[in-house]
């Protein structure tokens, strides 16, 4: 059994605090240590080797009091947690939920302003003198930048794929792209559709209209709020993952974010995680006959402010 959060530590002479914090060995994914919050003493960190047993609620380890207090208090900058990294599989091996999962702070990254504070000062000498010769360049390479956004519908499907009320409905596609001066390429894009019930459609759209505008501020399309039917887009507003319908088992079923485990209800709003704004709503709209169509609009991740780059 894993130590668990809250879970009460007790030494061979007393009991000293509770479980706050595991610290994770990033490629063994084993617990490696416990942080114990020593009941108004601060934090100390405990070596898995010092853990003698554990029970449920409880985390028995097998030295004195004295010993754990002796230990120097612990340092929360050395380490990140899980919402900050990705490691892939780690929920397969640890199960302490919920809580700050940590793993340690990489040593190069604490060390990167010291190593490289002369290196990016001589990069940044030489691109000063060599920038009057690139501009031209630059400026000729960056104008595919300044292209309209594509606003044209794209068809994705049926809606008769969506057998129930607020159930997140993944549609896939291809679209042809072509970036900068690379050959044009088809890539494979999602979004997620639902059919909404009145609740959900009052959250996503709080009474009112969305309309959507271009880069020189006119009107695009307009979703009406009684249209019951909502498009997301498919890429996390956190750094652009994929997420997925999920069964969570406290909030019920949700949009789940693997990568740093942002979670959305029915509604796009954040319930969970490092988010930093809802899910993305895209212009839809449906025909008589049940064929969706979207305009294909992605925005800049990791913003409060929604921000179009495609």
């Amino acid at each position: 059994m894993q130590p668990q959060l809250k879970s009460k530590v007790r030494c061979t002479d007393r009991e000293i605090g509770e479980v706050t914090k595991v610290v994770v060995d990033p490629l063994s994914h084993e617990i490696s240590h416990i942080v114990v919050s020593m009941n108004g003493s601060g934090e100390r960190q405990v070596a898995m080797a010092s853990v003698r047993h554990v029970t449920e609620g409880t985390v028995e380890l097998g030295t004195a009091s004295t010993d754990v207090l002796s230990l120097p208090p612990f340092k929360r900058d050395d380490y990140v947690t899980t919402h900050e990294v990705e490691i892939a599989h780690l929920e397969e091996k640890v199960h302490v939920t919920p809580g700050e999962v940590l793993v340690p702070f990489p040593e190069l990254e604490k060390n990167v302003k010291r190593r490289t504070f002369f290196m990016n000062f001589t990069h940044a000498i030489g691109f000063l003198i060599g920038l009057p010769i690139a501009f031209p360049i630059l400026r000729y390479l960056m104008k595919p930048m300044y292209v309209p956004f594509d606003n044209s519908w794209l068809k994705i499907g049926n809606v008769g794929k969506i057998k129930q009320n607020d159930i997140g409905v993944q549609f896939k596609y291809k679209r042809k792209v072509k970036e900068a001066y690379m050959p044009e390429a088809e890539i494979e894009k999602n979004v997620w559709i639902l059919k909404a019930t009145p609740a959900v459609l009052e959250q996503v759209y709080q009474g009112k209209d969305m309309e959507f505008r271009n880069a020189s501020g006119l009107p695009v399309w307009t979703n009406k709020k009684d249209i019951p039917y909502v498009a997301f887009s498919g890429k996390c507003p956190h750094l652009g993952c994929g997420y997925k319908w999920r069964q969570h088992k406290v909030l019920g079923q949700v949009f789940l974010c693997p990568c740093h485990l942002s979670i959305y209800d029915a509604a796009g709003k954040v319930l969970d995680g490092p988010a930093p704004r809802p899910l993305d709503s895209l212009p839809i709209k449906v025909s008589a006959g049940g064929d969706v169509e979207i305009i294909d609009m992605e925005f800049k991740a990791g913003t409060k402010a929604q921000i179009r780059i495609i």
